[in-house]
């Protein structure tokens, strides 16, 4: 049996299946992108909820697997070589798990590079701005009397979600006519944007016909079903 016992965050969060990569995470856009990832390939699992209401992300276990206090991370017990790895940073886990499964990530070089470029458009656009908005529209931002720092996040996220939509026009997925890592990081956040967020509207969606019917694709997928919920 695989020994994890070097690894503070299994104290906290016991492996009940230590040959299994051990998930740190919790339904939100971000978290929910290792999850299906996870689904998607069928690499085995084991999920652990990151409690936020607790601030189980401030704890020394959790810290100790990822300082930047963020989830999803992982550790994957048979990483490079056979040896464990810890992981974080939903980017990177993303890039790691195509690779070990072998799936959701073209061989192609020049493919592959385009896949990663639309995986860091995500990761350096449509995340942040998206975020950013949720916490104008919904949250504490919404009560702010100056509207002007709402409208900034909404022009950029219906930028964003235009790009988005001029991809999408030439290709049936966003970084080609495959699906891949680029979907299951974007979508979670267009999923949020629309639902949690409640900011259809707002950003005026009906304008991105084409981003919406391939949310729809992506929701349809019994894996991305299956990973919106985890952990439950």
């Amino acid at each position: 049996m695989t020994d994890l016992s070097a690894f503070p965050i299994t104290e906290k969060w016991p492996a009940r299946h230590p040959d299994r990569i051990q998930l740190y995470s919790l339904p939100t856009p971000n978290g929910v992108k290792a999850a299906i990832m996870l689904e998607e390939t069928g690499l085995p699992y084991e999920a652990h909820r990151v409690d936020f209401a607790n601030n189980d992300q401030l704890s020394p276990a959790f810290l100790s697997l990822n300082p930047n206090n963020k989830i999803p991370a992982i550790l994957d017990p048979e990483g490079p070589g056979g040896k464990p790895l810890a992981l974080f940073e939903s980017g990177a886990i993303l890039l790691y798990l195509a690779e070990k499964s072998g799936r959701f990530l073209p061989e192609d070089p020049a493919a592959r590079y385009g896949v990663i470029q639309w995986l860091m458009f995500q990761m350096g656009g449509v995340g942040p701005m998206f975020g950013q908005l949720g916490f104008f529209h919904k949250f504490a931002g919404k009560d702010y009397e100056d509207k002007r720092p709402r409208d900034r996040y909404v022009a950029e996220s219906r930028r964003l979600l235009g790009v988005l939509e001029g991809q999408l026009a030439k290709h049936a997925w966003i970084a080609g006519e495959d699906y891949g890592i680029a979907d299951i990081a974007t979508f979670p956040w267009v999923n949020n944007l629309l639902g949690f967020y409640d900011a259809g509207e707002l950003v005026g969606i009906k304008d991105f016909p084409r981003v919406t019917e391939a949310l729809e694709r992506f929701r349809a997928r019994p894996a991305v079903q299956r990973g919106l919920t985890i952990p439950s």
